[in-house]
């Protein structure tokens, strides 16, 4: 850094990027780069390599950049229990999220820090991103719609719109949680964070997109429907025991959410008693349709 980056910094709170690690090779190095372009210097990168077995260590441990800090698990984990490992090694007093086959555009921490200064309250803040698929090079937005502010909770459960790659968190927030990550899930811990964030904090957004969530068929939410199902089963039902929760409009899209979800991974393993049931359960609207459709389509098309 030049002295006179080195200068603001001492005026930047540091953000401390969390990057979690297994077996990422392939795509690691882009994903460093793109934070190390960041124009929002103060950062360190921690690192935590769940025990990879390929040459992730040794790519991150190519670089000589001081803020770059490298932690090996002693166990394999969860993906969000090593989240709250990497936490704990953090030094911010932001923290943000990156995936290694992910990344960032150079202004991201830059846009997004200012608005924690802004409002207090402010305990998260997110942004559009891109979705970009590996194979063809094609992006699209994520979100077309705006991005939702302040007091977010109902808005999060009606239309789910954080991509972690794009989330800042304050410390002070992450640490009012009674846990941080949930130490249960793999797949749907963002969501779980978030929410959680939002039933005492506020949420800021910015509507252009700063990062590119790469879709190459390999990501932990394509490979793990039926643990993406049984968690956010988990989810539903915590959020169950909130009487304030429990009676918002966005708790009864979730859990006719998961009452769909299930149905859907009933039909991959053909059992036909347990979509009826899912069928009765479910009111009626998009979810009991789309059901239907596909209960049709497999069975009764195929004379079962």
């Amino acid at each position: 850094m030049t002295e006179l980056s080195t200068s603001a910094c001492h005026h930047s709170p540091l953000v401390s990027v969390i990057m979690n690690c297994y077996n990422g090779q392939k795509y690691l190095r882009e994903a460093i780069d793109s934070v190390l372009a960041q124009t929002y210097e103060n950062f360190e990168i921690i690192f935590w390599d769940n025990q990879s077995t390929d040459e992730s260590a040794s790519i991150f441990k190519s670089y000589s950049d001081s803020r770059l800090k490298y932690f090996y698990a002693p166990t394999h984990t969860f993906l969000y229990e090593a989240r709250n490992y990497a936490v704990k090694k953090a030094e911010g007093e932001f923290f943000a999220f990156l995936d290694v086959d992910d990344t960032w555009a150079p202004r991201k921490l830059e846009q997004q820090i200012p608005l924690f200064t802004a409002d207090s309250e402010v305990g998260f803040v997110c942004s559009n991103y891109w979705i970009v698929q590996q194979e063809t090079g094609v992006k699209k937005i994520f979100r077309k719609k705006k991005l939702p502010r302040g007091r977010v909770l109902n808005d999060l459960l009606l239309d789910y719109p954080v991509g972690l790659l794009t989330l800042v968190l304050r410390r002070t927030a992450f640490e009012s949680l009674k846990r941080g990550c949930d130490p249960r899930f793999h797949v749907i811990g963002d969501m779980d964070l978030t929410v959680r964030l939002a039933m005492s904090w506020k949420m800021d957004s910015v509507q252009e997109p700063l990062a590119f969530y790469r879709l190459h068929g390999n990501n932990e939410g394509q490979k793990q429907k039926e643990r993406q199902v049984n968690e956010f089963k988990v989810f539903v039902d915590e959020l169950q025991k909130n009487p304030d929760v429990a009676s918002l409009s966005g708790y009864q899209k979730i859990s006719q959410e998961l009452i769909y979800m299930q149905g859907r991974l009933y039909l991959l393993r053909d059992e036909k008693e347990k979509i009826r049931i899912c069928l009765n359960q479910l009111k009626w609207g998009r979810y009991k349709i789309k059901l239907w459709i596909l209960f049709v389509f497999k069975f009764w098309r195929l004379g079962r």
